[in-house]
């Protein structure tokens, strides 16, 4: 069973940083595909930033790209997501997700790809 625990959410003044970690278990991690996806109140989901989790190679969206980046430890089977720059608009739940198999972050950061999904963690911007 696939297990995804996020943490790292909170609250900080535009500008700031925060590093959200995502510690996965029963995950086939060495040859993966994991992500960061984020909805705010009203909004539709949107995927953030991707990683294969064997080599390493990373994808981000437009809105990110720049500020955020996607990393990961294969030692302790968990992705990170360093947010800088932080904006208000940046404000949302965030969420890890795990998809089946590994191509699929080459196809774009879509929700549809990916199959397992942590219970998310909220971040605030302030402006």
């Amino acid at each position: 069973q696939v297990q995804l625990m996020e943490s790292g959410g909170g609250s900080v003044q535009a500008g700031g940083s925060l590093r959200l970690s995502c510690a996965a278990s029963g995950y086939t991690y060495t040859n993966g595909c994991m992500g960061w996806f984020r909805q705010a109140p009203g909004k539709e989901r949107e995927g953030v930033a991707a990683i294969y989790t064997g080599s390493g190679g990373a994808y981000y969206s437009d809105s990110v790209k720049g500020r955020f980046t996607i990393s990961q430890d294969n030692a302790k089977n968990t992705i990170y997501l360093q947010m800088n720059s932080l904006k208000p608009e940046d404000t949302a739940m965030y969420y890890c997700a795990a998809a089946g198999a590994s191509w699929y972050c080459s196809q774009g950061i879509h929700s549809y790809h990916f199959n397992y999904w942590g219970q998310g963690t909220q971040v605030t911007v302030s402006s």
